[in-house]
């Protein structure tokens, strides 16, 4: 089994390496555009740092052409990657907008269409996509985060769509929608505030459903939220 993780040096996905890793029989893909920081697991058997600027187009090409070389089939995709841009909506300037645009709807886009070609071949594969609260419809939302929200929101729809249209392929393709996490991104946003849930809960939780939430669910846009609202 091969799984390939977005945004894998720190937070979440750092923690989903952890997670994966105690699974027997499993390779690990991670892309980051920090490989440097995953330097203690390079020692690892089946693991692979992959450089990745989801902020340049041609950079996923360059991704997707290195994954091929390392493997013939991905099992599990998780668009972990993000970019959150906390100010309020008459500053933010449309570089901004672009950049959350970029990151967090363009990039899992074409980095899914990209490896689709290795997904379902033998067995089901799922595409993971990791989405907000923010961009769950009907949640409350919150000043600052108009363009990282409604990025969001994007891929809780494009993960919809994806799924029809995998259907007959074996792929499945599933969006979660984290509440606050205790993340440096949150950290950097918001200083001062703290999470109820940590990085390693919340990678846990996604690495479970990765394994096993495609037996279940399929075109599903989940919130993953433990407050209320």
């Amino acid at each position: 089994m091969t799984v390939v993780i977005s945004g894998a040096s720190r937070g979440i996905g750092k923690e989903l390496i952890n997670f994966f890793l105690q699974k027997k029989g499993v390779k690990i893909i991670a892309l980051s555009s920090h490989p440097e920081k995953l330097r203690t697991f390079e020692k690892k058997k089946n693991f692979h740092a992959v450089k990745a600027d989801f902020t340049i187009e041609d950079s996923i090409y360059e991704v997707t052409e290195t994954i091929r070389t390392i493997t013939g089939e991905i099992s599990i995709l998780i668009n972990n990657a993000g970019v959150l841009v906390n100010k309020p909506f008459s500053k933010i300037t449309s570089k901004e907008l672009e950049l959350c645009y970029r990151v967090n709807v363009f990039a899992p886009f074409l980095l899914s269409q990209q490896l689709l070609p290795l997904m379902g071949k033998k067995e089901k594969s799922h595409i993971v996509n990791i989405s907000s609260m923010g961009g769950f419809q009907g949640s409350s939302k919150f000043a600052g985060l108009s363009a990282y929200s409604s990025s969001k929101g994007a891929l809780s729809i494009l993960s919809e769509c994806l799924a029809e249209e995998f259907k007959d392929k074996n792929i499945s393709v599933n969006c979660l929608c984290p509440g606050a996490v205790n993340t440096e991104m949150l950290q950097k946003a918001f200083p001062g505030y703290k999470a109820r849930t940590s990085a390693k809960e919340m990678a846990a939780y996604i690495g479970d459903f990765a394994l096993n939430g495609n037996k279940f669910y399929n075109g599903k846009v989940l919130p993953v939220n433990n407050s209320n609202p």
